[in-house]
């Protein structure tokens, strides 16, 4: 397509489209939230290292900025948790990028327990220096909501219990695909000689997000519910994002996946089966391989949909109002991949859903949709690239 050798950077372009000049600031800061920043500010003072978790897929926007100029002074390393969401061939750029800041940073998967461990060996790393100093050390873990802190410290916490088997009757932290889940503070002990307490801290955001970008960066990844911002919103927003960097073309080789000899199954023998079943629910029995086969073809339909729609497309995608109209046709051939009723109420909305659903459970590929500075001094703080 002659117009993809025309393209604009991805920042640039986005900031001009309509879904990110309308709606003024993005703000969410439920009351639970004012007091938990109170209180995370009050430990931050006695805190011997911070651990700040944050989103692989948006490394920068998922800082919190209040909180930064605190953290600036305080012994502190980045988790870049979900890094199996993220793309690993620009991770090492964003692992780069931090070093060359002199702020220490670790990519993790905070369900993986040697992942976790290689981030608890480089927390007692940096505590070296102290330990020999004070007998008691206290590590805090902050983030903005749904970046993973609840099952990061899960997994601290199986680790710990390892050490210390009494804390395994502790209550775990809650964990849910909704933002603001965890609503207190609490700790324990992971180490003992000197003795290291690890305190979770619930997910808090800035009062309201001027950068609308920003915003629908967070609400993409989830830690913005969906209702602040609306499903349609984010879902332009993200269509936007993977037509401006040509993605759905690059899909195109995977479009032959399924041939005569995988014996696909007939539309009318599939199962019925709900993208809601992709997000963690306690005690769900197994998928079976049919539901596996049947959230494949999803993803191939919906990847088809959108390579095919770009491929045709004879506009100028650096045009805002033409990259509107295709997003417009992007949807309506989401609707038939998706197999969502023609007259159905409230169509768009499910569409986006089911569409937000693919991206953030990372059946659609891994993504990081911040883009690393290219100064290496460019402010830490600033999310915007």
């Amino acid at each position: 397509m002659g117009t993809m050798k025309r393209m604009v950077k991805k920042g640039s372009l986005i900031r001009e489209m309509g879904i990110v000049k309308g709606g003024g600031n993005i703000n969410w800061f439920p009351g639970h939230m004012a007091a938990a920043t109170r209180a995370i500010r009050d430990r931050l003072k006695v805190s011997d290292l911070v651990v700040e978790v944050r989103d692989a897929r948006i490394p920068l926007s998922s800082a919190n900025q209040e909180l930064q100029t605190m953290l600036a002074g305080k012994r502190r390393v980045i988790a870049l948790n979900k890094k199996d969401l993220a793309n690993p061939n620009i991770m090492h750029r964003w692992i780069h990028y931090f070093d060359s800041c002199k702020q220490d940073c670790l990519s993790i998967n905070a369900h993986s327990k040697s992942s976790v461990k290689k981030l608890l060996d480089l927390v007692e790393y940096k505590l070296k220096e102290v330990i020999s100093r004070q007998p008691t050390l206290i590590v805090m873990v902050v983030g903005v909501p749904n970046v993973g802190k609840s099952a990061l410290i899960n997994s601290i916490h199986q680790l710990a219990s390892i050490r210390f088997p009494m804390q395994g009757r502790n209550k775990r932290a809650t964990v849910g695909p909704l933002p603001g889940v965890t609503q207190d503070i609490a700790g324990f002990k992971i180490a003992h000689q000197p003795s290291i307490y690890v305190l979770d801290t619930p997910g808090v955001l800035v009062p309201s997000i001027p950068d609308i970008e920003t915003g629908l960066k967070l609400a993409a990844a989830g830690s913005v519910k969906d209702s602040v911002v609306g499903e349609e919103r984010i879902a332009q927003y993200l269509l936007a994002v993977l037509n401006s960097r040509g993605t759905p073309l690059h899909w195109r080789r995977s479009m032959s996946r399924e041939t005569e000899d995988n014996n696909p199954l007939d539309f009318e023998d599939k199962p019925t089966f709900s993208l809601k079943d992709l997000l963690p629910k306690k005690n769900r029995p197994p998928i079976n391989k049919s539901n596996i086969h049947y959230i494949e073809d999803i993803v191939s339909n919906v990847q088809g949909a959108l390579c095919g729609t770009l491929s045709e497309f004879n506009g100028n995608i650096e045009d805002e109002s033409e990259l509107g109209s295709l997003i417009e046709q992007q949807f309506e051939a989401l609707q038939k991949a998706l197999k969502i009723p023609h007259r159905a109420s409230e169509a768009r909305t499910m569409i986006s859903k089911k569409f937000l659903t693919l991206f953030r459970t990372g059946k659609l590929g891994p993504f990081i949709l911040d883009d690393v500075p290219i100064d290496a001094n460019e402010s830490l703080l600033n999310p915007r690239t």
